[in-house]
């Protein structure tokens, strides 16, 4: 009789048709999509080989390949992925694994890794263990500040975990993300894969603001983490883990989908008064044409009005963060959006290489080129999320009124250490 084996993928179609292959050669199959279950049914089952995903909802698959070689060292484990990198094979092969796949996965390829895994089994190749496992993390919230005050709502996290694919904006590669439940009192942090850098989401991580918001740490970056924030501030998400290649997937250049996950596995309150922070007074920043000024408010409330040459011309809009709903249905799908004339100094600073006619608006001299608008003011409303998103930077849920003119993320950040530089 074949050897048993084990397929651990967030995908239900991967588990299928990778377990049925196998079952037509004669191999007997389990499949789960969780890190955690795999990790039990390895140790009650004891799988000759298992077939691996990298992006997992409950745990990733880098963190599952080192539990289950520090429960086994002989165990022999392919790892697979269809937004992974070439570190992160390096890394998976320097973990023990015994081989990595690109997906989609070739039916010859698989045999071949297949028989290989089955026949270096017990080869002891060496087990690099983590210096910091997940479990050991700590996790804190973002620095107290005068203007933090008690609310009335309460902290929120994820019901539980999912993985969303994407392509990056900006770097033009495959990536993935995971979304991952903390307790109370953690704050929101991205998780760098593979090599585990923790990065929080605040404005001291803030490293460029050039078309996106770029967060850093230790060398490791995050891009364009601003459609996700905006979509995690509306829905009063206070304590997340986010596991990320490099650059937050740019969907449709939107935070629809952001907002549809959320909705999908469902936003828990933890039981504990959230802290947000109030505005105080009027701070304003900006130059030559432009302005942003936050002003003390009972609810967070944003207006921008926004000037450009024809085909835009002027648009305004007024919006305030009354619920979630509202978000969704006003701000949420409203994408970005870029101009011909940009193009060669984007590709210059190596920007923009992900975009493609689904995932922005590009406009040209005279009109939209590759999409029909979905709100005719679709511009100033994507200004009102990226402002929306950016500001969730300061830790906390905002309660003021913002009035901007002609600003972009530089202005954004500069006005969040305005704040904080007054308020500490």
């Amino acid at each position: 009789m074949k050897p048993l084996v084990l397929i651990v993928d967030d995908e239900p179609g991967i588990r299928t048709e990778l377990a049925h292959v196998l079952e037509d050669e004669g191999f007997r199959t389990l499949v789960t999509g969780s890190g955690a279950e795999a990790l039990e049914l390895y140790r009650a089952r004891r799988p000759g080989v298992v077939f691996l995903d990298i992006w997992l909802p409950d745990r990733d698959g880098l963190e599952t390949l080192q539990a289950i070689r520090r429960l086994d060292p002989d165990a022999a484990v392919i790892m697979i992925s269809g937004h992974g990198t070439a570190p992160t094979a390096v890394k998976s092969i320097k973990l023990g694994a015994y081989d990595y796949l690109e997906k989609p996965l070739a039916y010859a390829r698989v045999l071949e890794a297949l028989t290989g895994a089955l026949a270096a089994r017990g080869g002891g190749a060496p087990l690099e263990i983590a210096a910091e496992p997940e479990h050991e993390r700590t996790f804190l919230p973002p620095p107290g500040l005068p203007l933090l005050r008690l609310g009335t709502a309460p902290q929120r996290t994820v019901g539980a975990g999912t993985v969303i694919y994407g392509i990056g904006l900006h770097s033009g590669g495959r990536t993935g993300m995971t979304v991952q439940p903390l307790p109370p009192d953690s704050g929101i942090h991205f998780l760098t894969l593979p090599k585990g850098t923790q990065i929080p989401a605040h404005l001291g991580s803030v490293a460029e603001t050039e078309y996106a918001t770029t967060l850093s740490r230790d060398g490791e970056s995050i891009r364009t983490v601003e459609h996700l924030l905006a979509a995690l501030h509306a829905a009063g998400i206070t304590n997340l883990l986010v596991k990320v290649h490099g650059e937050i997937p740019v969907l449709d250049g939107s935070a629809l989908e952001f907002c549809e996950r959320l909705e999908a596995v469902g936003v828990e309150d933890q039981g504990v008064p959230r802290r947000e922070l109030v505005i105080d007074r009027r701070y304003e920043v900006g130059g030559p044409g432009k302005s942003l000024v936050i002003e003390p408010a009972d609810v967070f409330s944003v207006s921008y009005r926004l000037r450009y040459p024809p085909p835009i011309g002027e648009q305004f809009y007024d919006f305030t963060l009354t619920d979630f709903a509202a978000f969704k249905a006003e701000i949420a799908p409203a994408r970005t959006f870029g101009f011909m004339r940009d193009l060669p100094m984007m590709a210059e600073l190596g920007l923009g290489t992900g975009g493609r006619l689904d995932n922005f608006i590009l406009v040209g001299e005279d009109d939209v080129i590759n999409t029909e608008l979905r709100f005719p003011d679709e511009f100033v409303r994507h200004k009102v999320l990226d402002i929306i998103g950016d500001l969730y930077l300061l830790g906390y849920p905002v309660r003021g009124k913002v009035t901007a003119e002609y600003t972009g993320h530089r202005d954004n950040i500069a006005l969040e250490r305005a704040i904080l530089g007054a308020s500490s």
